[in-house]
């Protein structure tokens, strides 16, 4: 999670007159790193997995931009009040994904907002995404879908989405506790495991019919797992065949050696008469 963000309940309603509006000058002296890191290391792999395993699902399109701890600009009052921190994770979709980003300028991008955000909660910011961000998306962003979760409470997990009526309205939870994002295609859920050496509940998408999204690596794994199973498979295929072999053979020289002896008890019958 991004240090506590600068945006207030005063500036709110200024930002919000100034959803639609695009400044004749925009600054160019724009500031996309601020030197300081998310709270823990466990945020930092939270949002670098929800970014990698959504780049590795979707690595036949160029339609979307996925980031995360990155500024997002959106008015020329809030650039140059520097007043506001980017969300942990979000997406925007039916753009030039190929296009190299520093940050996400709204009047760069036709003025478009992220169309997915996730904010990995912390003690310290807790109160601010749950209140003035999330208000900020809802009223400014529009966007469609926010979650929140906090990487050390399995049970801190929510979600709203955008209404008919441009509100936000809580997204409900399955018989898993997952949450249903319309806008990505994807249920977001939590699974336990172990990513970059720290087991934790990490935040993970899931396909529409439950599978785990998976990181590059995992996919790796699972298709050297895969490969390695289908080689044993082979092999003991080819070991059966081998044995069948063996078993035919030794059928073949059992009858043979009966023959033999059939002919030579024949032959001896011969000699008698």
């Amino acid at each position: 999670m991004s240090p506590e963000t600068a945006v207030t309940e005063e500036n709110l309603e200024v930002l919000e007159e100034s959803v639609d509006w695009q400044p004749p000058m925009p600054p160019t002296d724009l500031i996309f790193d601020d030197g300081e890191p998310l709270e823990s290391n466990r945020h930092r792999i939270a949002m670098n997995t929800l970014i990698r395993s959504l780049l590795q699902v979707w690595a036949d399109r160029n339609d979307f931009f996925a980031g995360g701890n990155m500024f997002v600009y959106y008015s020329n009052t809030q650039a140059m009040n520097k007043d506001f921190r980017g969300p942990d994770f979000f997406v925007t979709l039916d753009i030039d994904g190929t296009k190299e980003r520093q940050g996400w300028v709204v009047w760069q991008e036709n003025g478009r907002y992220p169309d997915v955000i996730v904010e990995l909660l912390s003690e310290s910011t807790a109160k601010v995404d749950k209140g003035v961000k999330k208000e900020l998306y809802e009223k400014v962003f529009r966007t469609r879908n926010y979650f929140i979760y906090d990487p050390f409470d399995i049970n801190s997990l929510q979600g709203w989405r955008l209404n008919d009526s441009l509100k936000y309205e809580p997204i409900p939870p399955d018989t898993r506790g997952w949450l249903w994002s319309q806008t990505l295609g994807l249920w977001l859920g939590i699974h336990q495991g172990t990513i970059d050496r720290e087991t934790a509940d990490w935040l993970r998408f899931f396909d529409e019919a439950g599978n785990l999204v998976l990181l590059p690596e995992e996919a790796e794994k699972q298709r050297a797992d895969a490969e390695t199973q289908r080689a044993e498979v082979e092999a003991q295929r080819a070991e059966a065949e081998a044995q069948r072999a063996e078993v035919e053979a030794q059928r073949a020289e059992a009858e043979r050696q009966r023959a033999e002896r059939l002919a030579a008890r024949l032959r001896e019958l011969g000699e008698d008469v």
